[in-house]
């Protein structure tokens, strides 16, 4: 019978999720100006990327999207509702469903937008491809412990 090898202690970064939560963090502070002056916060950006990708959607809808919980997105929708970028309503057809629409004021901020991505690209260092290839990456790795959970 042989011996177990010896492992090292474990060391920050050798550690895959400290490398994801700190990228957060590093984006977060990338993003902050870059959305400060749209006058959106980070989670509302990402409610008006889902919209501006397809308006007329459903609370529920953007939520699994956004894997954000209903009693986390409806005070951020308030606030974006009384910023004049969207309008909530109730579904006809099912009054349990709340409806988000873009406002006008929310389609014309998709023109200041569109800056933004093109600016986080050059931050990463990364071609376009890359990115890319990164993000599939990362969404299969969210995927897989989603499944673990």
């Amino acid at each position: 019978m042989t011996a177990p090898v010896p492992q090292s202690d474990p060391k920050l970064d050798d550690f895959l999720c400290f490398a994801v939560y700190s990228a957060s963090h590093a984006f977060n502070r990338l993003y902050k100006p870059l959305l400060d002056e749209l006058g959106l916060t980070y989670p509302q950006y990402l409610v008006m990327v889902t919209l501006w990708e397809r308006d007329d959607r459903t609370v529920g809808d953007i939520g699994e999207q956004l894997f954000l919980e209903s009693n986390t997105l409806t005070p951020l929708l308030k606030r974006m509702e009384a910023a004049g970028l969207v309008s909530r309503s109730r579904d006809p057809a099912d009054e349990r469903q709340v409806r988000l629409r873009l406002t006008d004021g929310g389609r014309t901020l998709l023109d200041k937008a569109r800056r933004v991505p093109p600016c986080v690209l050059e931050a990463t260092g990364l071609t376009a491809d890359e990115a890319r290839s990164l993000t599939d990456q990362i969404a299969t790795l969210r995927t897989r412990l989603s499944a673990s959970a």
